[in-house]
């Protein structure tokens, strides 16, 4: 009894093996390569797969999600003969899991390679300044080259991004001098433009106000002569209406000679010659009002004796 049951225990285990092999279970995202005796013979896709237990095994399971893959900085040289470390990043993607099986041994090799060989080929073709510039361009040659290539393995290659681009330190301190000098120069240039722009504005303002005070200055003048044009307009109308006589004007005119002779400065002024004719008419005037204080007629008042005149010395 105990070798039947020994055997009975042994075809379960091999019955549950071979089930354990038929039955294939594939995630989503994901394919299988079955062979048979060592050759291909179909793709399992995601979901259940029923294969041949102990004829049909699994090659490769590959996942069909987009996959990143970074890769160490490699050192380029430039058209200018210049060193850069550049870091590179792959977004690439499994679209036939038959050709990434059998055309390439190692596709995540195969592809590392082939960019360093790529970006070595473009990067020759351009200077330092043009390398640090053009990123997009790169990326654009780059992608280009690599579709192209990993096509018949199967592999698209969605997006390829230059992480870094790193020049020699001895490149890097003159960059940044002439960087630094740049911002001099762009900050010279800008205090002076400011200077400048205030000496503007405060000479157009200097002007505005010059031009201003001229303006009030002149409108001042003009409404002081209208004043005065309109004082004396007055006071002539005024004397005109009053009709005055010529012994008022002698008189008014006698009173204007004290302020004539006003003021330190004055050593020397001249008598008008109208000034004769004033004292005759005050004198007239004078001479008329005594008789008539005294009760006299003004024609027997006494007549003031005539002014001598003084004859000069003869030489």
């Amino acid at each position: 009894m105990e070798p039947i049951i020994i055997v009975l225990i042994i075809l379960v285990v091999l019955v549950f093996i071979a089930l354990m092999k038929t039955v294939q279970v594939i995630p989503q995202a994901s394919a299988a390569i079955v062979e048979r005796f060592g050759r291909y013979t179909r793709t399992l896709n995601a979901g259940l797969n029923i294969v041949v237990p102990f004829i049909d095994s699994i090659r490769n399971r590959i996942d069909l999600r987009e996959q990143v893959v970074p890769f160490p900085p490699q050192p380029v040289i430039t058209q200018d003969n210049l060193v850069v470390n550049i870091d590179t990043v792959i977004y690439y993607q499994v679209t036939d899991a038959r050709a990434a099986t059998y055309e390439v041994a190692s596709y995540i090799q195969a592809i590392e390679q082939l960019t360093v060989t790529t970006l070595r080929n473009i990067i020759g073709g351009m200077d330092l300044e043009r390398t640090l510039t053009s990123r997009e361009e790169i990326n654009a040659a780059l992608r280009g080259v690599l579709d192209e290539a990993t096509g018949k393995w199967g592999i698209r290659v969605n997006r390829v991004e230059l992480k870094a681009i790193e020049p020699p330190t001895s490149i890097q301190d003159s960059m940044e001098k002439q960087m630094r000098a740049d911002r001099d120069k762009r900050a010279a240039i800008l205090t002076a433009e400011g200077i400048r722009q205030s000496a503007i504005l405060t000479a157009e303002g200097e002007k505005q106000s010059a031009i201003l005070k001229a303006e009030g200055e002149a409108k001042a003048a003009a409404l002081r002569a209208e004043g005065e044009a309109q004082a004396i307009r007055t006071v002539f109308e005024s004397i005109h209406a009053g009709d005055p006589d010529q012994k008022l004007l002698s008189y008014q005119y006698l009173q204007m000679l004290p302020k004539i002779a006003e003021g330190d400065a004055n050593k020397l002024w001249i008598v008008p010659s109208e000034i004769g004719d004033a004292l005759k008419g005050l004198s007239g005037a004078i001479g008329n009002f005594g008789p008539m204080a005294g009760g006299g007629s003004p024609s027997s008042a006494p007549k003031p004796p005539a002014p001598r005149r003084e004859q000069p010395p003869l030489d």
